[in-house]
């Protein structure tokens, strides 16, 4: 089984957040902030939503910078996502 979104929806992968600032402080599990840097994992076709065609512009294997608060948490199997729209995706890191 594999998870595929629809409409305009992303499936996104979170990175893991940093166990060390840059200079070398070892932060705790209380203080680490949510990444906001995250892999597409699964891309819905886009087409008709709310009366305006989508367009898909994000791909399977961008690295993507969304909202802090965005999207939806989802478990499946021992794996955890988010489902955002793609307008919830503020850019594509290259």
């Amino acid at each position: 089984m594999k998870l595929k979104p629809l409409f305009d929806k992303v499936v996104l992968k979170m990175t893991e957040a940093e166990e060390t600032t840059a200079s070398g402080i070892i932060l705790s599990a209380a203080s680490k902030e949510k990444p906001q840097v995250a892999e597409v994992v699964a891309v819905g076709p886009g087409g008709i939503v709310d009366g305006k065609e989508v367009v898909m512009t994000v791909k399977v294997g961008d690295k993507v910078i969304t909202s802090k608060y965005s999207g939806t948490e989802v478990k499946f199997g021992s794996e955890e996502y988010i489902v955002v729209k793609q307008n919830d995706i503020l850019a594509i890191v290259e």
